[in-house]
């Protein structure tokens, strides 16, 4: 194994999956949201609801266009650069990305036929019935990955036959108590990315003094739910940690900053992590509070990183400052969705401007905070790519070489910045723009031959004309 080699696979992984998370996370918020919207204007009959529906409509398809792009890219790096893994883990791991392509993308790829032609041709049960099966499509591709991930870090369910891994209890595998506190982790992450961008885009066009109708449904909306999840997050995160507590022992001290055991352990909110000295520098602890947190217990011993071999530590520096960096972020909106949920109540939201910047500028929050959760895992499990069977350095391919890899790095990074800088430009357009020329105006209807047709939209000059831009 070429170290050089192991280390490019690694960075090469970590920058298709930080591009390729995003947009999952995005349209799986998104396509709840769409589904709540086609659902009130069919209750309601207000045309507000349609036509925020057919806007963001527009930037889930192009979203979701990009997030099955990246998505691709990563099957090929398991046969390329992690063909040990493949080999050792395909019986277990092949099974669960096909139920993935059997549900979840068979109910996305059928039904997003008919968001996008099928209006004028199906019920409107029908529609709504659509709607929400695309969004039942995205949340069932989160579940099977997430399964898929959960028994990485904490493998089940399995037994070791000529050096693969078996499954011998799928609903081990499927059903254990990891699963089903990440699953909800990740689930509710993707509610609030969708809260907060649809939010921060209200927040942008009063900024703008422009679509105020749109921009109040999507504030009180976006807010008001990520108001209710936000507590609800902070409680699942917490049962994420007792399992990181309990099977991971490693990452949990190396996520504290806890060098060597304590009895009662204190907390150490921020520091300097120095793996040399195996101590931290410039700390602010909180005495006993570590052991309330890890235990429940104001007396409970915690281990410490150095009850572990060196070779069996991952490193501290980057899930220490990941996972405060991501709870943080949680933090953060929960102010903004708090106050500015309650705002409206007293009319001062749109007069409150201060606040509106505030909303419009956290909308990178959400991903912030998936982005730094999960190097918080990956880069924790580490020396392990199945925690405590298979070794990172085992599991790269043997005849793979450092030039190849930077081959396919440069490649990767090339293709990834040419394609998602202008389709980020792209939805960056179609967000300025606004819900233009759908108030009053016959909605538009995409043509089956030219699918694309879904993003077409009046000229944007118009509606910024309208904005007194």
């Amino acid at each position: 194994m070429d170290p050089t080699a192991l280390l490019l696979s690694r960075l090469q992984f970590a920058f298709t999956i930080s591009f390729h998370i995003i947009f999952p996370a995005f349209t799986i918020g998104l396509a709840a949201w769409l589904t709540v919207l086609e659902a009130m204007h069919q209750y309601s009959g207000r045309r507000v609801y349609r036509t925020l529906f057919e806007f963001w409509l527009k930037i889930f398809g192009v979203a979701f266009g990009m997030g099955v792009v990246s998505g691709v890219v990563m099957a090929f790096q398991f046969g390329t650069n992690w063909s040990v893994l493949s080999k050792m883990s395909g019986p277990i791991q092949g099974p669960l990305l096909s139920y993935e392509t059997f549900t979840a993308f068979m109910l996305e790829a059928g039904f997003f036929g008919i968001l996008i032609f099928g209006r004028p041709r199906v019920p409107p049960w029908f529609y709504l019935f659509s709607t929400a099966m695309v969004a039942l499509g995205t949340t069932l591709s989160a579940f099977w990955i997430m399964v898929n991930n959960s028994w990485m870090q904490v493998p089940t369910g399995y037994v070791l036959q000529n050096g693969q891994f078996v499954p011998d209890d799928w609903a081990q595998i499927i059903f254990n108590r990891v699963v089903w506190v990440r699953f909800p982790h990740m689930l509710l992450a993707s509610y609030l990315t969708g809260a907060f961008c649809v939010a921060a885009t209200g927040a942008w066009y009063l900024l703008r003094r422009t679509y105020r109708a749109e921009a109040h449904v999507m504030l009180r909306m976006g807010l008001a739910l990520a108001a209710v999840l936000l507590p609800a997050q902070l409680f699942i995160g917490h049962l994420v940690g007792d399992y990181v507590h309990d099977y991971q022992p490693a990452k949990f001290a190396a996520i504290e900053a806890r060098w060597h055991d304590e009895q009662p352990a204190s907390e150490v909110l921020i520091a300097i992590p120095d793996s040399t000295t195996e101590s931290n520098k410039y700390a602010i602890s909180i005495p006993v509070l570590g052991s309330i947190i890890a235990s429940m217990s104001l007396t409970s011993k915690e281990v410490g990183l150095t009850s572990f071999a060196p070779q069996d530590r991952p490193p501290v520096a980057i899930p220490f400052f990941a996972f405060r960096i991501m709870v943080g972020c949680g933090f953060v909106m929960l102010g903004l969705a708090w106050l500015g949920t309650w705002l409206p109540l007293k009319h001062r939201l749109e007069r409150s401007r201060l606040l509106l910047w505030g909303i419009f500028l956290s909308f990178p929050l959400p991903w912030i905070a998936i982005l730094t959760g999960w190097y918080t895992a990956e880069v924790g499990r580490q020396p392990w790519t199945v925690y405590g069977v298979l070794r990172t350095a085992d599991a790269v391919t043997p005849s793979l070489t450092a030039a190849a890899a930077t081959a396919s790095l440069i490649l990767f990074v090339a293709v990834y910045a040419f394609i998602f800088s202008f389709g980020t430009y792209y939805i960056y357009r179609l967000l300025r723009a606004g819900p233009a020329g759908l108030g009053g105006k016959p909605l538009h209807v995409p043509v089956p031959n030219r699918p694309m047709s879904l993003a077409d939209q009046a000229p944007a000059s118009h509606s910024y004309f309208e904005a007194g831009e």
